[in-house]
């Protein structure tokens, strides 16, 4: 069965001008020039010390890029950021309120966009997740646009806590909620093997950190699905080891499942953390890979 949501909580930054590529390029951990395969990026903004700042969905659309991110607040920081590097670069940046975004998966979503490549329907954009093939397709477009077209072609809607369902057991993080903006590093939450990093690419703001991470294995921690028995504690809850130590943090939830920042010190052991009254069980997706 394929199924959508709609991913309220998001929103659209536009950015066109002849410099798009370039300016983009010396800010994000992807290679922008990328692009012109018609396929998306998925990608982050850090701090100068190479923190996570923001992630997104970057897709070429005619003489413009769709910033897909989170909204608000969220939106606006992002927004902010990037005109402070504009400078005199040929770049102009916008949000499109009226641009909505959905997640389409399960079986049957493949049958959208055979090619996965990016397609214009219901007067915007569709596009396969670059995360996973399991993660399924995004729409970009105007809701009263998207719905009836989702609709039309045999999917169900679901809701936001569906999704959630969906991409927790997978180790998929969700921005901010999963990802602490000016503390994490991406190399603890999958960039690397979720194709949110280009290695080949030029200098790009806090590479630095990122790279000196990888190739000195100083990962410690990683972003896992844990399995919850005994109760549902509360998002951002500490996780501890049977002595009590510190093992990291619960962060996004979805019935018995959440996602957790692990010390892979505690991971290996098998050790029986807990969250309050709650056990957790780590799993490991087939597309992780543990340092050493």
């Amino acid at each position: 069965m394929t199924n959508f949501a709609e991913l309220t909580g998001r929103g659209v930054i536009t950015l066109s001008g002849t410099d798009r590529i370039a300016f983009l390029q010396g800010l994000v951990s992807n290679d922008v020039a990328k692009l012109d395969s018609g396929r998306a990026l998925w990608s982050a903004l850090l701090t100068a010390q190479g923190k996570f700042r923001h992630d997104f969905f970057l897709i070429a659309d005619g003489d413009r890029i769709l910033i897909d991110c989170e909204g608000g607040d969220r939106l606006m920081d992002l927004g902010q950021t990037l005109r402070r590097y504009v400078l005199r670069a040929d770049a102009k940046l916008g949000v499109e309120p009226a641009l909505h975004c959905f997640a389409i998966w399960g079986d049957g979503s493949d049958a959208l966009s055979p090619d996965g490549t990016a397609e214009p329907v219901a007067g915007g954009i569709l596009f396969a997740d670059p995360r996973l093939p399991a993660m399924g397709y995004r729409l970009i477009a105007p809701a009263d646009m998207a719905r009836p077209w989702l609709l039309q072609h045999g999917a169900t809607e679901r809701s936001r806590t569906d999704w959630d369902a969906h991409r927790i057991p997978l180790g998929i993080p969700d921005g901010a909620r999963d990802i602490q903006p000016d503390k994490a590093i991406l190399l603890e939450h999958g960039f690397d093997e979720l194709n949110g990093l280009d290695w080949k690419k030029g200098c790009y703001m806090g590479q630095e950190l990122t790279a000196r991470t990888k190739y000195r294995g100083l990962t410690k921690k990683r972003l896992l699905p844990v399995r919850l028995s005994g109760g549902i504690p509360e998002e951002g809850s500490q996780v501890l080891t049977p002595e009590g130590k510190d093992a990291g943090t619960l962060f996004s939830i979805a019935g018995d499942w959440g996602l957790a920042l692990l010390r892979l010190d505690a991971v290996r052991k098998k050790a029986a953390l807990t969250s309050g009254s709650t056990a957790l069980h780590p799993q490991i997706p087939d597309w992780i890979t543990l340092s050493d």
